[in-house]
């Protein structure tokens, strides 16, 4: 069995192949408008394909009719009426075999994917979407991971419970301060509100909560439909997600009707809308490196091709869920790319971040970036991914994997995770009890350092083409909650989770402080500002939602931790130093100095300048001086006296008057604005906390060098 599938697979892979049957056209699919509905599917190993439809999800097939055979494998059906709201799936007939699928290309399915559906994707639109568009941005990008369960399943969120772990939670404005009830965007959630304001419940929550942290991207985790979680069962089930059916379908558990395969459609859509309304823009978290079963709809239609197979004839596992998909063939790489295209144009996505990125192509990656860059402008989309893989994955022959030792391959808009910042702030994140910079680690100074500037000073297996390709962070839904992490490598695992550590909460504004000054893209966990825990579960995929769920008393419990991070994320909006992306950027770093075991600082030409770094806007200091203190003692630092660059420097405007140092933050607060009255000169940092200091011009400096 395993040599006749090795002997179908070299074959569906082949160059001549390839040149026979590859087909570019992006109408595969059911589509549906002006009144005529059009199946069309690629299946070139196919004999015959017939199209069967269906009244509802659940019903038996009313029609039957095959599919005409045309050019490059594909099979086409025209009906000059419109089915939008009916269900089909295919028989296709392989060598002699009839075997039954639902349309990889579906835009619409039944209640757990299991059939396909017609839509008419215009009689999805909710009011006022064909006008939706994204925030302006305003410079610096700051992505805030969320599940979309979680955010809204703790009855404390103040969401209606019809809506809670739904997307239509997120059409909910929140609570305002004080504890008065929230407004709702969508008129039909009013009878299910009831009391928004749970008794003795933090004072912002929910979307009102996320407009006032600051960020300005919300990831969300894979909202795709996915076939871990039986959409008719109950609200206890739970999962991350990362297991697709149906690509270009979103997943039916977060719609309030499951029965109904429009419904799920339209309250996304409603999602997104929301987010865009209150200044958020969307990234979606995809994953198109395997499938749920090996037996998918793609499998069902063409048996062989989009699965990777080593030697033997094994499906290969890099992906660690037993099938991998093989990117780098021509229509498997077409289909990728046309369902990122699809959810860009249709939901209106503002960005993507691909799941174990390292199991794709760069060259797969870069068009990607190409044609989104082509449809809606120069870098108007997110691109980021995991430069990783979970095993070794047979690549296509003249094809580079989009790993991190690869990176400097991927086109400059495509960026990646950085795990060598995250583990030099607070250790490997499969060693729950190794320590990093801030938890009482060593020998991690230099380490630091070079995260500063994105590594492009070097230190990592790779040179970035510039800071924009790094993700710096501390923690994501994989692995430990940066709390947990911490509580773990600080207290031992006997630690109360529970307990309020001023120790832990100490290495946790240092971590927050340092990834926030550090050149590079801001990443942070959902709940990260609030501390966070999973009971030291490492790994929630599946664990119940109440382990899961944003716990919404812990951002009123830990309210001074959150408004620590609401001060550096509005901080770093004011540093164009730090926020530069250029690949000169790395310049503007100077004076890294390591004083001791634990104490590093270094210094920012923080000089503005449109042309340098477009949309950062003016800044009131010229300089920045920052120190991180992760060692257990307080440390005293001199403040520089000189200028970090040369009064004659080509390319700068000189300004007038000498400057004086201000605290911007420190181990306690963030975006203050404190002057050093210090007649020695130095200040104290305190033991576990760092300082960032900014000095003031009377005149300023324009910085005049073009990127």
């Amino acid at each position: 069995m395993r040599k006749g599938l090795r002997r179908n697979t070299e074959f569906t892979a082949g160059r001549e192949f390839n040149e026979r049957y590859r087909y570019d056209g992006k109408d595969l699919g059911a589509v549906c408008r002006d009144g005529r509905t059009v199946f069309k599917v690629w299946s070139p190993l196919a004999e015959r394909v017939e199209l069967l439809l269906y009244r509802s999800g659940t019903s038996r097939a009313w029609f039957r009719r095959e599919l005409r055979a045309c050019d490059r494998g594909v099979w086409k059906l025209e009906l000059q009426v419109s089915l939008h709201g009916m269900y089909y799936d295919y028989l296709v007939r392989i060598k002699g075999k009839d075997r039954r699928t639902a349309d990889p290309y579906a835009v619409g399915c039944s209640c757990n994917g299991g059939r396909s559906m017609v839509v008419d994707l215009r009689q999805t639109d909710p009011e006022g979407f064909g006008a939706d568009v994204p925030p302006k941005e305003c410079g610096e990008r700051i992505v805030y991971e969320l599940h979309i369960k979680d955010f809204s399943y703790d009855e404390g969120s103040g969401v209606p419970e019809a809506f809670r772990g739904k997307y239509k939670a997120f059409t909910v404005e929140g609570i305002g301060a004080g504890g008065s009830g929230g407004s709702l965007h969508s008129a039909d959630a009013a009878g299910a509100a009831g009391s928004l304001c749970p008794a003795n419940g933090p004072s912002l929550t929910g979307m009102a909560y996320l407009k006032s942290l600051g960020v300005t991207h919300v990831h969300l985790l894979p909202f795709f439909d996915y076939g871990s979680v039986d959409e008719a069962g109950d609200a206890g089930q739970f999962n991350w997600g990362y297991d697709p059916v149906n690509y270009n379908v979103p997943e039916g558990s977060y719609a309030t009707d499951v029965s109904d395969g429009t419904v799920r459609i339209r309250e996304c859509k409603e999602m997104i809308q929301a987010l865009h309304a209150n200044g958020l823009r969307v990234v979606m978290d995809v994953v198109y490196n395997h499938t749920h079963h090996a037996d998918s709809w793609l499998e069902r239609m063409v048996p062989g091709y989009y699965y990777r197979h080593g030697e033997d004839g094994r499906l290969s596992n890099g992906s660690g869920c037993g099938n991998d998909i093989a990117a780098g063939r021509a229509m498997v790489d077409n289909y990728i790319a046309d369902s990122v295209l699809y959810w860009a144009r249709e939901y209106h996505i503002d960005g993507f971040r691909f799941d174990l990125m390292g199991l794709l192509t760069v060259e797969l990656m870069n068009r990607i970036r190409r044609e989104l860059d082509e449809a809606f402008g120069p870098g108007e989309k997110m691109l980021y991914g995991e430069p990783w893989s979970a095993g070794p994955s047979p690549m296509e022959a003249g094809t580079m994997a989009a790993m991190k030792e690869n990176a400097g391959c991927l086109d400059e808009g495509i960026a990646i995770f950085s795990d060598d910042t995250r583990d030099a702030i607070k250790g490997s994140v499969f060693q729950a009890f190794e320590p990093g910079f801030v938890n009482g680690g060593t020998g991690q100074e230099e380490a630091i350092l070079h995260a500063v500037t994105g590594w492009r000073d070097g230190g990592a297996c790779f040179v970035p083409k510039s800071c924009g390709q790094i993700v710096n962070y501390v923690s994501a839904h994989d692995n430990f909650t940066l709390w947990d992490k911490l509580v773990l490598s600080m207290h031992g695992e006997e630690a109360d989770f529970s307990a309020g550590y001023e120790d832990v909460l100490a290495a946790n504004r240092l971590a927050a402080l340092i990834y926030f000054t550090c050149q590079g893209n801001l990443f942070l966990q959902a709940g990260e500002e609030f501390g966070r825990t999973k009971l030291g579960d490492e790994n929630s995929y599946c664990a119940p939602p109440e382990l899961n769920m944003l716990d919404w008393s812990r951002a009123a419990e830990y309210s001074e931790l959150v408004e620590y991070y609401r001060g550096l994320i509005r901080l770093r909006k004011k540093l164009p130093g730090l926020c530069d992306k250029s690949p000169f950027a790395a310049e503007r770093i100077g004076c890294q100095e390591i004083h001791r075991e634990g104490v590093v600082s270094f210094r920012v030409d923080n000089r503005s300048g449109a042309d340098r770094n477009p949309g950062s806007g003016a800044s009131p200091w010229e300089e920045l001086f920052i120190v991180y203190n992760g060692s257990e003692e307080d440390f005293a630092v001199g403040l520089p006296e000189d200028s970090m660059w040369a009064e004659e420097s080509p390319g700068f405007e000189d300004g007038s008057g000498p400057g004086r140092w201000e605290i911007l933050a420190d181990g306690l607060e963030a975006d203050c604005r404190r002057q050093v009255e210090l007649p020695e000169g130095a200040v104290r940092v305190a033991a576990r906390s760092g300082m960032l200091l900014g000095k003031t011009g009377a005149g300023g400096r324009r910085c005049l060098i073009e990127a």
